[in-house]
């Protein structure tokens, strides 16, 4: 069965089961809208070049440990179910017990252009990598093993130790995987990740990401045992990866509007506020700086699309931007310029000013899903903090948002710039 790891871990925990969030199955507070029509945003299938895949949201559980993992209070294991026709599970889904049921996992099938029908195949056998030994309750964890030329990109889990059949799982022909890294932390036998005696369960995610990456996401996870070596484990999964150049599955502009009306927030600022944010392209167009290390004489104006900024890289100190050294110009782009305001009515006294912020792009991002247009996380920004957020785990507070599309956009050239927005500057705060 290969090399197992066994635990003591039991999934018996009768004082929490009744009262975890995970069993509550998480919705958005309203309906999705009906998407404008055009392009295949939205239909819920989407063509990798051969491979169609589909985002499985219903779920059936598998097995659960009740103690463990963020919180210390388990993890919960599942399979896609009702899973459409044609269609075959690629691998399982779990999530961590301290947060509502909200997730997804893909399956696929081949289609007509796939006129070999070998992009999916059987395993031809299974490992088991892990296994509980409660007697109660017992989980096994299998890892396909592919036939040449394939990849796995997900795990069975069975409550019986008797192997699944082959016909359970689908492996993928190598040119349609890529390299995975290992993502949020879901499980482990212990509270924190270095307790769980070599055992972690992580999300898998592409390690190439960006806008013009072909690699994505399964939805599945990974089992790590790190008890040998030295300390680490090479991922047995891969993640899938897009060969279709086609961005039929992008949404038009139609459709991106319609998100905006869904999804937007509200920011609300102080009525005294005087320091207001602006478009990207409006900083550029008003004078904002690039500088470079060692040559910080002599800044050079950035384009209004930002087409001169550098690509790529690290955010390693060596580009930053700033203010424009005109102090009438400075002040201007210091203040911003905000078309449309709507003011919430809050305490009457200002913030004091406790540090200067030149550049900082506070900023929220939305993953929304082509496949369904759900939005799935948040991405915020503040200062120097930044982290993706799921939307079960956030409030709620408008029903319906609107936000003022800009008529222009930067591009691919500011999502692409990795360094700094602004210099780095220490004030002192005059609190204790």
């Amino acid at each position: 069965m290969g090399n197992c790891l066994k635990s003591n871990v039991s999934s018996s925990n009768k004082d929490v089961r009744n009262s975890l969030p995970i069993d509550t199955v998480f919705k958005l507070p309203s309906p999705l809208p009906t998407w404008p029509a055009g392009g295949e945003f939205g239909s819920g299938v989407i063509d990798l070049g051969g491979l169609q895949v589909r985002q499985i949201s219903s779920f059936k559980k598998v097995w659960a440990a009740y103690a463990g993992g963020p919180g210390n209070l388990g993890a919960t294991f599942f399979e896609p179910s009702s899973i459409p026709d044609g269609f075959s599970m690629l691998g399982s889904y779990a999530q961590p017990n301290n947060q509502p049921l909200f997730g997804w996992v893909l399956v696929g099938k081949t289609d007509a252009a796939d006129q070999s029908g070998d992009i999916l195949k059987q395993p031809t056998d299974y490992n088991l990598v892990w296994a509980s030994n409660s007697t109660q309750d017992p989980a096994y964890f299998w890892l396909p093993t592919p036939p040449d030329g394939y990849k796995p990109v997900g795990h069975v889990i069975t409550t019986s130790p008797v192997k699944p059949s082959l016909d359970k799982i689908r492996c993928v022909r190598a040119d349609f995987t890529d390299e995975p890294e290992t993502d949020n932390w879901i499980w482990a036998g212990g509270a924190a990740e270095s307790s769980g005696n070599g055992l972690n369960v992580y999300g898998l995610r592409p390690k190439s990401r960006g806008t013009n990456a072909q690699p994505l996401s399964v939805g599945t996870f990974i089992i790590q045992n790190t008890t040998t070596g030295d300390g680490k484990s090479d991922l047995s999964l891969s993640c899938l990866k897009n060969k279709n150049s086609s961005l039929s599955t992008s949404p038009n502009l139609r459709q991106v509007e319609a998100l905006f009306q869904t999804y937007s927030p509200y920011i609300y600022f102080h009525p005294k506020e005087i320091y207001l944010p602006s478009s990207v392209n409006w900083y550029f167009s008003n004078g904002a700086l690039l500088y470079k290390n060692g040559q910080e004489s002599s800044p050079i104006a950035i384009e209004p699309n930002g087409s001169n900024l550098p690509q790529g890289g690290s955010n390693d100190g060596s580009y930053w931007l700033d203010l424009p050294v005109d102090e009438q110009a400075k002040e201007k782009v210091k203040k911003g310029d905000l078309q449309m305001l709507k003011l919430g009515v809050i305490d009457e006294i200002p913030l004091g000013k406790i540090g200067e912020h030149v550049g900082d792009w506070e900023h929220v991002t939305l993953r929304i899903s082509n496949f369904d247009g759900v939005l799935y996380k948040v991405y915020f920004a503040e200062h120097s903090e930044r982290k993706w957020v799921d939307s079960c785990c956030w409030s709620f507070r408008m029903v319906l948002v609107v936000a003022e599309m800009a008529g222009t956009s930067t591009g691919a050239r500011v999502v692409n710039y990795d360094r700094e927005w602004g210099p780095k500057k220490r004030m002192s705060s005059g609190m204790r």
